[in-house]
């Protein structure tokens, strides 16, 4: 959606590496936003984004606009039942039905062979992974490493809406993913346990306000009973109005 970070121009850097040409669409969809989410304030500035892609040396900067992907009287819209309702998807109604059809939308337009995600939105990933098999598209869905400050602290277009003291208190999303990591290295498989850790290390941070703690499957995203093969960690937390997620893949050796 534009406002390009590392963590985007880590995904356009392997495009340029693994095929002859790349494109790069930069579109603050409308229909992913709910009607209280900060579509209005989203930061943009296109100027920038543009003269990074053309120093990378990208091919096309495909931008549209909210008539040209959605004119008067659009009614189509694409939803990956189940999937799209847990966690995120229940705290964003709607967000991945967004998701989804602009995707669907550029897959159709720009018909790329491969197309690169980043790690940092797992249930996005998966979901788009599952659309294209049920759908039968011919293309590929990469989901690249997230990408991190320094201090651990996610990537994501949102940060800049932070205070000084609400950056600091934002680490507390990693350190929370990390702690559950330690749990589970030290062998914890009560996801109990680790959530409700996690919980007292965002509790403990007073400009934090806790959203989701969800420690699913990572093939289904069903919530587990028990620590097994390969899990998904995922965390929602609210500083003020700004709301950040981060996330770990955990894959536990039973």
């Amino acid at each position: 959606m534009g406002f390009l970070h590392e963590g985007h121009l880590s995904l356009v850097r392997e495009s340029l590496r693994r095929t002859d040409f790349t494109v790069v669409s930069i579109f603050v969809n409308p229909t992913q936003f709910g009607p209280k989410e900060d579509l209005q304030e989203y930061p943009r500035d296109f100027e920038k984004d543009s003269a990074l892609l053309e120093e990378l040396g990208v091919d096309i900067v495909f931008v549209p606009d909210d008539q040209e992907m959605y004119p008067e009287g659009f009614k189509t819209y694409v939803d990956v039942t189940d999937l799209q309702d847990k966690f995120e998807g229940r705290s964003r109604p709607g967000h991945f039905r967004g998701v989804c059809t602009v995707l669907l939308k550029f897959f159709t337009i720009v018909n790329p062979d491969i197309a690169y995600f980043g790690q940092k939105d797992a249930q996005q990933a998966l979901i788009i992974k599952k659309m294209v098999r049920d759908l039968n598209l011919d293309v590929e869905i990469q989901a690249l490493p997230t990408i991190r400050e320094e201090d651990g602290l996610v990537l994501s277009s949102r940060n800049v809406y932070l205070t000084k003291d609400q950056r600091k208190a934002a680490l507390c999303l990693v350190e929370s993913l990390r702690e559950a990591n330690r749990l589970i290295e030290a062998g914890e498989k009560d996801p109990q346990i680790i959530k409700s850790e996690m919980t007292r290390l965002i509790g403990a941070e007073p400009l934090a306000s806790l959203d989701y703690i969800a420690i699913v499957d990572l093939e289904n995203l069903d919530p587990l009973d028990k620590i097994k093969g390969e899990t998904l960690i995922a965390v929602a937390v609210f500083f003020g109005k700004v709301r950040l997620i981060d996330n770990m893949i955990v894959r536990n050796k039973e």
